[in-house]
């Protein structure tokens, strides 16, 4: 997999200039959705001659007929194999636009520009790219990293707070398969104070986290996995707010998830019930808890059972035993799992 620069900038709009003017290419285009071109694209000085490409905010528009238009933009544009794809927005259009660069012409260049939290850490860092399938996440995608991604603070100050917070959990999951220094500085952050000049070397310490792991597993064969933890359960709230058509934010879901997974861990490795109490009260106090019953355990545990990480009937879950002690691929009994369910919703 092709190497990926991660570049930090106070000044986005120069610096995106210079990286246009570094990067050959015989025509620009610029994805964007609705939200991001009205706030977003005005902070960057963009050549007249680029194509911005407008698509309709938000993940449930993250689908082939999305990407369709996107195809249909480039190829209707005259793009070419040698034609350059901005992605300015958060993991939706990080993610569909990467996929968009990776299939046309079978590869174009392409810059990512985050402008939400959870771009910067996650979606646009580490290669990967794709779409929904219905209400799969992400079930349809390449590995197919961007040329350079590019990352500013600036951009969080036209986020809300249910935004910011949303990337933060995976800041979280970041400092937890880290380091315990690592894991104190994220926990001194005020939320309620937030301070974007604190926030961007927590950033940068984050995606270089996620970075050292993509490096030595880029397909994600083996220690890549451990950017799953609280992900298993976690997708499976994301997919079940999407069917009740409550829709959550990812970073929420994978907040619900660290709690639950963090549990499943202190069961079956020994998870340090101090750091446990620690992670569960700043999650409640950021994210609160999950609204589910009983009645939906049934369907949560259908719903892992297809997520991709899993082999035959089996779930699979990243665990730790600490903070920094990795234990990937570990499973867990059905019992198991309800018992970690009814931890999360007694919380």
């Amino acid at each position: 997999m092709k190497p990926q620069r991660i570049i930090s900038t106070e000044q986005p709009d120069a610096m995106l200039a210079q990286l246009l003017g570094e990067i050959d290419h015989d025509r620009l285009f610029v994805l964007a959705d609705e939200n991001t071109a009205t706030h977003c694209i005005p902070l960057l000085r963009l050549p007249q001659e680029a194509h911005l490409i407008t698509i309709e905010a938000g993940d449930e528009n993250k689908h082939i007929e999305t990407l369709t238009h996107v195809w249909e933009e480039l190829s209707s544009h005259g793009a070419t194999r040698h034609s350059l794809m901005v992605n300015v927005g958060g993991g939706m259009v990080t993610d569909l636009g990467g996929f968009a660069a990776a299939t046309y012409k079978r590869g174009i260049h392409y810059i990512n520009v985050p402008t939400t939290l959870l771009a910067m850490v996650d979606a646009a860092v580490g290669g990967k790219t794709g779409i929904n399938l219905h209400a799969l996440k992400n079930e349809i995608g390449a590995f197919y990293p961007a040329d350079v991604v590019m990352v500013s603070a600036t951009f969080l100050g036209t986020l809300d707070a249910g935004n910011l917070a949303s990337g933060f959990a995976e800041m979280l999951k970041h400092g937890l398969i880290s380091n315990a220094d690592h894991w104190s500085r994220l926990m001194s952050f005020d939320f309620e104070k937030p301070q974007l000049d604190i926030l961007q070397p927590l950033i940068m310490e984050s995606i270089q986290t996620k970075e050292e792991i993509v490096k030595q597993d880029p397909t994600e064969q083996h220690i890549r996995k451990a950017l799953n933890l609280g992900h298993t359960l976690g997708h499976a709230f994301e997919t079940m707010a999407m069917r009740r058509g409550t829709p959550c934010l990812h970073g929420y879901a994978v907040a619900w998830g660290l709690i639950g997974e963090l549990y499943l861990s202190h069961l079956r490795e020994g998870f340090p019930t101090d750091t446990l109490r620690q992670a569960l009260q700043y999650i409640k106090e950021v994210y609160s808890i999950p609204d589910f019953g009983c009645k939906q355990y049934d369907e949560l545990y259908e719903l892992m059972q297809h997520d991709k990480k899993n082999r035959g009937t089996e779930i699979h879950f990243t665990l730790l035993g600490g903070i920094g002690d990795i234990h990937i691929d570990r499973t867990a009994t059905k019992e198991e799992i309800f018992e970690m369910l009814d931890f999360v919703r007694e919380c």
